[in-house]
Parts: structure tokens; sequence; C-alpha cells
């Protein structure tokens, strides 16, 4: 469904000792079944933001192609995109004082004729939307009355509003208590398995991605490491490359969970 083919980008800031431009993204080749629920990991500042924002037409590959439906994502107007994706930003940005309510509500845009006004259907979708994130108490909130993981979950409310198949969301949950955090990522399992939505999550909680996902893209050095079942990409060899963490793989009332300790120094 989602195709990175040779694709490298990179920004003029990012130049190594040398002063030589250094790519984020250089020739990676990744590939999103439909369906699937996606961890997108790796260091800080190994490219994960900018997969999404590459896949969401944000941003245009300096080399290579991404494709969306077997179609160049380039060729797509911002009306078609956003009626085939959401994407929920890392540090959500309001310009504006709109209530929650309003901003949940500007999902439905991608549907609308110009000057048309918002259907008894579309009011529904919002309250549905507000209820599964656990807002719907927020709507006559404003942005300065709330605090930033109340304002995550209303714009992944507003993601859900869109009903799109493919949900692109960086670190959602990383503004969350533990319970919101088991909350939303319960929310995201139930519709990728009921409504069939491709999820591209960049989270980097190892246990929380192995609970959830069932699918890994692990980023290394400006390419991919390993994409393929979680299970088999997150081992302890895997994990010491990208996190530079020693990991032990357990079971927790058969659960499996990751136990994380530092390197020693003589690992260095």
């Amino acid at each position: 469904m989602i195709v990175l083919h040779d694709v490298s980008y990179g920004f003029g800031s990012r130049r190594s000792d040398r002063g030589a431009a250094v790519p984020v993204l250089e020739g990676m080749d990744a590939r999103f079944e439909r369906g699937g629920f996606y961890a997108v990991m790796g260091a800080n500042g190994c490219g994960k933001t900018t997969l999404l924002r590459l896949v969401a037409g944000m941003l245009v590959p300096q080399t290579g192609s991404v494709t969306v439906e077997g179609r160049d994502v380039r060729l797509f107007s911002a009306r078609e995109l956003a009626q085939r994706m959401a994407f929920v930003r890392q540090h959500p940005q309001t310009d504006f004082e709109f209530s929650a309510f309003e901003t949940v509500l500007m999902g439905r845009n991608p549907y609308q004729r110009r000057l048309q006004n918002e259907s008894e259907e579309d009011w529904h979708i919002v309250e549905e939307c507000m209820r599964q994130t656990n807002t719907w108490h927020l709507r006559f909130a404003k942005p300065g009355e709330m605090s930033g993981g109340e304002l995550q979950r209303v714009m992944l409310a507003r993601a859900l509003a869109q009903r799109t198949p493919i949900m692109l969301l960086d670190e959602p949950i990383s503004n969350l208590d533990i319970a919101h955090q088991f909350e939303i990522l319960e929310l995201l399992r139930r519709v990728n398995h009921d409504e069939g939505k491709t999820i591209l999550l960049v989270v980097h909680d190892l246990n929380m991605a192995l609970r959830y996902c069932d699918k890994v893209l692990l980023l290394h050095h400006g390419g991919v490491l390993f994409q393929g079942p979680i299970a088999e990409g997150l081992t302890p060899q895997n994990i010491r490359t990208v996190f530079g963490v020693e990991a032990e793989r357990v079971d927790a009332d058969g659960q499996p969970l990751l136990r994380l300790t530092q390197l020693n120094s003589d690992s260095l």
C-alpha cells in the first residue's frame, strides 16, 4: 500500500565535520502493507519524523519515490491525501482559539464541498471520536485551557474523524500519562483490527511497541536495519545496535517483555 524506493532526504543544517551535507535518510527502501500496525523506531535523529512527512507528501524526496496505492504521492491533491491519510504531530500546534469540538470537526473538511456546512453525520462522527479518546468532556475547552496530553488526545480524535485508511502518528503518546498511553494504544489496536487501518506509529517505548504493534521498521544510519514482525525485529542484537543498550527477553504472565540495561564500560 505504501512503498518507499531508494528514498534519500537531508536538511542543509545537518553537515559532517568536513562541511558536507549529511542525509537523514539515504537510499532507503521500505514497504508498508495494507492493514499493518507498524512501530517506526530508531535513535533520536534517525529520520522517523522525516519518514512520516515523506509518506504524507509534506516533504519531497531528493532521490527515489514514495507511492501510495501504486501512485506517486506527489500526484495526489491535498484533498485526496487528506482523504487517505491522517497525520498527528508529536507537538500539536493550534494557531487559533478553536474549541476542542471545532478542532476535531476540522477532520471532516476533506469531505465537504466549498462553503458547505457540516452535516448531522459529521457531528455524530466528531462526538464518537471524542468519546473514543476520552475528550468529550473537553469539547468546549480552548487550547490554553488544556494540558499537552489533553490537546494530544484531541488531535488524535481529529485524525480518527478523518476516517482515513492510513494513520501516521508521530509519538502520539509521548505527552500522556501511563493510563492514557494504554488507553490510546488499545484504541489504535482496535481500529487497526476492526477497521483495517494501516498505522505507522513512531514510538520510543520498546515494550509498548512489542505489546501493541505487529510489525516494526528499525531505522539506523539513514537506512532500514530491519522490517518485519516485531518479535523478530526487537532482538537483543538489533536493540544493542540501534539504541546502545542491552536487552533481555522475559515473559510476564504470558506477555513478552524486554528488560533493558545500560551497556557496561567495557562494551563501549
